[in-house]
């Protein structure tokens, strides 16, 4: 009796987790009926013999497997209508993204049984008719984007039910007739521009900026001046000079005259301990700045070019070079030094005076020998015992951090999505890099995104590269550089390839927020990035989340959601949790390369490839209700 009992349990044991780990078969058969009554160029891994919520591309299902959430399939060349009674049997699909194809017809009507939609983008492809007349089947809706298609007749009225829409985007359509009231306290982005409508702009939609309704025969109305200001010409600015560039000045000169004196510093040290049994005062009489410092490569308190360099310049040369401060980092003060022969050069002067001068050469050498397009060069370097320099190329565009944070305003030239694609691209690249070097020991250490500038094809090149290990652990860490730093660092020369994945993934949320790795909010609370991000994206987030700045690029939403969770992975709390660069490196890249369409690439996929899927997290970790894809 006791054996049959356990025979009993175990049999119902193993059907309940059968039970709970099947696949999800009715919605794996919809999805399958769906490819193969349609058209497409790329192939698809969707085998009925294999798991569609762990092996089949583009498809995301719930916790427990047991429904299909998420179809993702951008730029796979489907054409031709949408086969009826596919998509529509997934009932708990909340994300729908077919943009970028060539998928023709009317918009499905049985589109009205996906009740829990909360995201739908069908941009860049041929549907053409009338809109859905009645949008209440959505009720969950936060983004809609329907932009470069075919679509005719009116925008209808009942989109003003969809109570928890953020983003509409209806441009680039031949949409004509008036503009409903749309009365939607959670929208935040609008585009209907280049439609065929007419009337009045309605008061619930004047909040939004011009270029939404550009390519219309609209008007504002009587309360404001028209809508279509074809080459508006900002206010001219003043002339006279602002505070900051008063202060700037005041600054620079003080700056320079720091340098000149921290320079003469180093003459006169380098010159007492190159000549024994001379005191230093008959020194400065005798030996010129020229001949003490020369450009020699014996690394003797002497500036010390690396193999290959074509550049010619000495200690002198710096000391005639105007200079100003560019900024004060972790690990020392960076000045621009621009040379009368008009070459500019950054030089980096140390915080730490006890380095042990085999250690530094040594580091140096490691560094100065990396020739990587995404890694900033170091040119020289120069040791005595109380100075340490180093010194690099300029990159005249600033840091990444000056170009996303320095006046946010009215006046700001915003940094658009394709060149913050472009940073994270190059930065992966320049990490990867690096971490092949030293056989595989090189670890960068302190990535942040003021070491981080553009090079000369705009993509992110990394500075700063192997100080960390050097250095002694700064305290108090400074606010800007404790947030990018993992958890797991206590000691700043005790960086690994882990907690350089940890500082890229805070660099990926900080592009995409465009908020400090710590900042403050409008109180006194200081918020850190990473633990906003989490908080934001687990309490069923809204578009809040992204820069303000990006919300105006149309097409991207898919795009900064892959990012999103890039940068969360690479962040986890715990090291080994954190994905290696090489896979990373492949999935930012692979963030354009899938999501090309009709859209300009950064690089082209090769015909007949299949595209990659991007980490995904589970639904719990990105909000259900309002992921733009």
């Amino acid at each position: 009796m006791g054996i049959k009992f356990i025979f009993s349990a175990i049999f119902l044991l193993g059907t309940i987790f059968l039970l709970v780990n099947s696949e999800p078969i009715e919605d794996k058969q919809a999805l399958l009926n769906f490819i193969h009554n349609i058209s497409y160029l790329h192939p698809l891994n969707w085998d009925e013999n294999s798991s569609v919520c762990v092996n089949w591309t583009g498809v995301t299902c719930n916790h427990d497997e047991s429904r299909v959430i998420a179809i993702r399939l951008p730029g796979f060349g489907f054409h031709g209508p949408i086969p009826p009674n596919t998509i529509s049997r997934l009932p708990e699909l909340q994300i729908l993204s077919l943009r970028s194809n060539g998928i023709s017809g009317p918009f499905p009507s049985d589109f009205s049984e996906l009740g829990n939609l909360t995201g739908l983008y069908l941009q860049f492809n041929n549907f053409f008719g009338p809109l859905p007349s009645d949008f209440s089947a959505w009720k969950s809706l936060s983004i809609i984007n329907l932009s470069n298609n075919g679509f005719t007749g009116s925008i209808p009225s009942s989109i003003a039910n969809l109570t928890h829409l953020t983003a509409l985007n209806l441009a680039n359509n031949s949409l004509s007739g008036e503009l409903p009231d749309l009365n939607l306290p959670s929208l935040q982005v609008v585009d209907l521009s280049n439609n065929n409508l007419t009337g009045t702009v309605p008061r619930s939609l004047q909040r939004f900026p011009s270029w939404a309704f550009l390519g219309s025969n609209l008007s504002a109305g009587n309360s404001s001046p028209p809508v279509l200001p074809p080459n508006a010409q900002p206010s001219k600015k003043s002339t006279k000079l602002s505070e900051p560039a008063i202060l700037g000045i005041i600054i620079g000169g003080c700056a320079l005259g720091f340098v000149v004196l921290a320079f003469l510093m180093i003459v006169c040290r380098s010159k007492k301990d190159g000549e024994k049994g001379v005191s230093a005062k008959s020194q400065k009489k005798e030996v010129s700045a020229k001949k003490a410092i020369s450009g020699s490569r014996d690394g003797n308190g002497k500036l010390v070019f690396f193999e290959g360099c074509s550049l010619a310049f000495d200690l002198e040369d710096l000391l005639r070079a105007s200079a100003e401060v560019l900024g004060k980092g972790t690990f020392g003060i960076a000045y621009k030094a621009a040379l009368e022969d008009t070459m500019t050069l950054v030089v980096k002067r140390l915080k730490e005076g006890s380095i042990a001068k085999r250690d530094f050469e040594q580091q140096m050498e490691v560094v100065g020998s990396i020739r990587h397009e995404n890694i900033a060069a170091l040119r020289a370097y120069y040791y005595s015992k109380d100075e340490k320099l180093m010194v690099y190329d300029y990159y005249s565009q600033g840091s990444v951090s000056a170009l996303l944070h320095a006046k946010r305003g009215e006046d700001r030239t915003p940094l658009d999505w394709e060149t913050r694609l472009k940073i994270a691209i190059g930065a992966a690249r320049g990490i990867a890099h690096i971490h092949t070097q030293n056989g595989g020991k090189l670890v960068h250490g302190n990535i942040k995104a003021s070491n981080i500038f553009l090079n000369s094809q705009h993509y992110g090149c990394l500075s700063d590269l192997g100080l960390a290990t050097l250095m002694s652990p700064m305290t108090p860490t400074v606010m800007r550089t404790a947030g990018y730093k993992a958890p797991e660092v206590t000691d700043t020369r005790k960086v690994s390839h882990a907690s350089d994945m940890y500082s890229f993934g805070v660099l990926l949320l900080e592009l995409l927020t465009g908020k400090s790795p710590i900042h403050a909010t409008g109180g006194d609370e200081v918020v850190h990035l990473v633990r906003w991000v989490n908080s934001v994206v687990r309490e069923e987030w809204t578009a809040e989340v992204f820069d303000l700045e990006l919300l105006k690029y149309p097409n991207i939403e898919e795009e900064m959601v892959e990012m999103l969770q890039i940068g969360l992975a690479c962040a986890a709390r715990m090291p080994e949790q954190r994905p290696k660069m090489p896979d990373i490196l492949r999935r930012v890249e692979e963030i354009r390369r899938v999501n090309t369409g009709n859209r300009p690439s950064f690089e082209t996929r090769s015909e007949g490839s299949t595209p990659t899927p991007i980490l995904t997290p589970p639904v719990a970790e990105i909000g259900p209700s309002s992921v733009p894809q």
